[in-house]
């Protein structure tokens, strides 16, 4: 059965850093249930063919009055996050969801290693505030990695969230270069995290030429592909 599309007004705008932004829209016909992680479909009415469909994750579970909370960064002539730009409190957008299978595992019978290339972040900091409200949050760790140190997202936030459970490791980064030096900058942290010690589960998030040769490379070094979570957006 097909999602509902829907549409859903703008409640506020904030910018995060100097080239990302969030937004929080209530949808305006029923309640999404999702699991953190997952993502929605937005339906703008620009482009040659409208609608232009993009898709976003949301960056806060599931709320008791059911706003959703979405991350993008500003692409440099891209019509979508132009469009979304120019979004006020008050104006409409159509979207459907939720989609995705980016889902923390049922048993968390292994420490947690969240990887995210800057918007990327925004699943993965979905999934650790579900298990924060839970109570402790398991052994894990967060690399988070951003082209410059005022483009790291949800940064305070999260140096919090590590001050205050010793269970979670925070270690953000800060490399602007292309994908091959940024994965060459990640993998030369993964090595003494991963060596000789037991399995995690990884979780990835980012562009695919970030995520695809970090998972090539856990294969490498033992790890089965289905055991390596990811999640692409573009």
């Amino acid at each position: 059965m097909a999602e509902l599309t829907q549409p859903a007004t703008v409640l506020s705008i904030t910018d995060l850093t100097p080239h990302v932004r969030q937004l929080v829209v209530l949808p305006k016909i029923q309640r999404f249930l999702f699991q953190p992680g997952q993502w929605v479909s937005l339906q703008l009415p620009i482009g040659a063919k409208p609608p232009l469909n993009r898709a976003y994750s949301m960056a806060e579970p599931p709320s008791p009055a059911g706003q959703l909370t979405l991350v993008f960064d500003r692409v440099p002539d891209g019509i979508g996050s132009s469009y979304l730009y120019g979004l006020k409190p008050g104006d409409e957008l159509l979207l459907s969801g939720p989609y995705g299978n980016f889902v923390l595992p049922r048993s968390l019978d292994r420490d947690l290693l969240f990887i995210s290339r800057y918007t990327g972040l925004v699943p993965i900091r979905c999934m650790l505030k579900r298990l924060a409200a839970s109570g402790v949050l398991p052994q894990s760790i967060l690399i988070a990695v951003g082209p410059a140190e005022n483009e790291w997202l949800y940064h305070d936030e999260l140096l919090a969230l590590a001050a205050r459970h010793p269970s979670f490791r925070y270690m953000p980064v800060a490399v602007n270069g292309t994908d091959q030096d940024v994965v060459g900058d990640t993998v030369k942290l993964l090595r003494p995290l991963l060596t000789g010690r037991p399995k995690v589960t990884p979780l990835l998030s980012g562009v695919k030429g970030f995520v695809r040769p970090l998972r090539a490379y856990l294969t490498e070094i033992g790890y089965d592909r289905k055991e390596v979570k990811t999640e692409t957006y573009n």
